[in-house]
């Protein structure tokens, strides 16, 4: 039997280097396994958005993933009968491409720059937990092995091995239809900078240039479609721009996908992370952005239990909160999959509904901010009108060290520094000046940068210390405190 760590992240993804480089950030021990002898090739997630590039900037390998992307600011729709209208994103909402196994390479980078490895070759073929700690039976190089960990985090993948051993269900269904996946290049050159929807009245297309000259190209396609650049090619005459020609195509694949959510996100000691946890249509670059924030919420509060700093029953929240996010984005990336989808007469109707949506503003508002991810919110206990949303990225610039922050105005300044040095270890302190309403109040912001609560009276102070106070490690050892699965993973 190998040495105990405090974590076992169960797979070596782009979720999974996140958990585990995020944990190291955080002083915890961690050992990353995937079963896999090498890092996976080949085209797959592109699209993150600052919801997700947030990751990166926690692990301060933001700026090489800038260097390396293609920054996207604007979505140009081309509609049936030459109808265009264009979204220019701002710059809180606008996504990077980089493809996967580059953004896999700078995680790696930062897990090792932190003291961590990924073991590869090492397959996880079952998992118990009792009260003190998590076992995994590995197969690897050296033969069988158990590896002993105080904490799981199962980020191995749609197929979960972990969830299937948790005997967890993944519910939902299959999406009825086949995605084609292209990407080579054009005779002609195509705005950079932008992701491209070209929705004809014989099916939709999206596009988009890469920083290297390639396109990434989308569209459906019965199954069984022959997958040449002979078929690309009719497929962009028949839904893309008029006189738009492969110059080469170097892949070419069908993929389908599936709509499910795990029916628990934590069985005891262990949690599901990124596609183990729930997966849904490939529109709008989704799934990596939703499983980086699996991350950045479970990993700070997972280190603060490890650490001694949080109460155990701040993990309690994960499931709920991540759950709501989850079902989120399966809601909308289903409504967009029919939107893109329609049969020749709803296109229509789809097509003057979305023109009328973009001129009034709708779709920048409430579209733009959905994919970006600024529209989860959380349902939490703490005080205030913006309890559960994102912090203003102002806020977030004092983020520090994996601790709450309380950021104020001149008012509220004495009894917020009076809070972080009562709890040093779970809160730290910030003012700033001339942010309107924090003149006389405050913002208690997380590390995964929501807001907890807001306010400037006296009864919002006092529920914040309550809050707080829950929060503190109380001294029980925090073995103690897990609910362990029952039959069939129930309590």
């Amino acid at each position: 039997m190998t040495a105990r760590t405090a974590v076992l992240v169960v797979g070596a993804g782009p979720v999974g280097l996140a958990a585990a480089a995020e944990l190291r950030r955080f002083g915890v021990s961690v050992r990353v396994v995937d079963a896999a002898t090498a890092p996976a090739t080949g085209p797959r997630a592109m699209q993150l958005w600052p919801s997700g590039l947030a990751v990166l900037g926690d692990l301060d390998v933001l700026r090489e993933a800038g260097r390396l992307g293609q920054p996207i600011r604007a979505m140009r729709f081309r509609l049936a009968g030459r109808r265009r209208f264009d979204l220019t994103l701002g710059a809180a909402d606008q996504p990077l491409l980089l493809p996967q196994h580059q953004t896999e390479e700078l995680l790696d980078r930062a897990l090792r720059g932190l003291g961590g490895r990924v073991e590869r070759g090492v397959r996880v073929t079952w998992v118990e937990q009792d009260a003190t700690c998590v076992r995994a039976r590995t197969e690897g190089p050296d033969g069988p092995d158990v590896i002993e960990a105080d904490w799981l985090i199962a980020a191995d993948g749609v197929r979960s091995t972990v969830r299937a051993a948790l005997d967890v269900e993944f519910l939902g269904e299959q999406v009825p239809m086949a995605l084609l996946l292209a990407e080579g290049t054009l005779t002609e050159d195509i705005e950079h900078g932008a992701v491209h929807y070209s929705m004809s009245a014989k099916g939709s297309l999206v596009y988009a240039p890469l920083r290297d000259g390639k396109v990434r190209i989308y569209t459906v396609i019965p199954p069984g479609t022959p997958l040449t650049e002979e078929t690309v090619q009719r497929l962009l005459d028949e839904r893309g721009p008029s006189g738009m020609r492969l110059a080469s195509l170097d892949v070419a694949r069908e993929f389908t996908s599936a709509e499910r959510i795990a029916s628990r996100l934590r069985v005891g000691r262990c949690f599901l992370a990124g596609d183990a946890a729930h997966t849904h249509a490939p529109l709008g670059g989704q799934g990596l952005n939703l499983g980086l924030q699996d991350v950045r919420n479970l990993a700070w509060k997972l280190a603060g239990v490890v650490n001694g700093a949080l109460h155990p029953d701040v993990l309690d929240s994960y499931e709920q909160e991540r759950r709501q996010a989850a079902e989120q984005t399966v809601r909308a990336t289903h409504t967009m999959l029919r939107v893109f989808t329609l049969p020749p007469l709803a296109a229509k109707v789809r097509d003057v509904v979305w023109q009328g949506l973009e001129k009034a503003g709708v779709l920048r508002r409430w579209f733009v901010p959905l994919l970006a991810g600024r529209r989860v919110r959380y349902a939490l206990p703490g005080p205030g009108r913006r309890a559960g949303a994102r912090a203003p990225q102002w806020a977030m610039e004092h983020a520090v060290d994996g601790r709450l922050v309380l950021v104020t105005g001149g008012a509220a300044a004495d009894w917020a520094q009076s809070l972080a040095a009562r709890w040093p270890r779970l809160v730290a302190h910030h003012r700033v000046a001339g942010r309107g309403r924090l003149r006389r109040g405050f913002l208690l912001v997380r590390p995964d940068g929501h807001v907890s609560a807001d306010g400037a009276r006296s009864a919002d102070r006092q529920a914040v210390e309550r809050l707080l106070a829950a929060w503190q490690a109380s001294g029980t050892p925090e073995k103690s405190r897990v609910r362990l699965p029952g039959p069939r993973g129930g309590e």
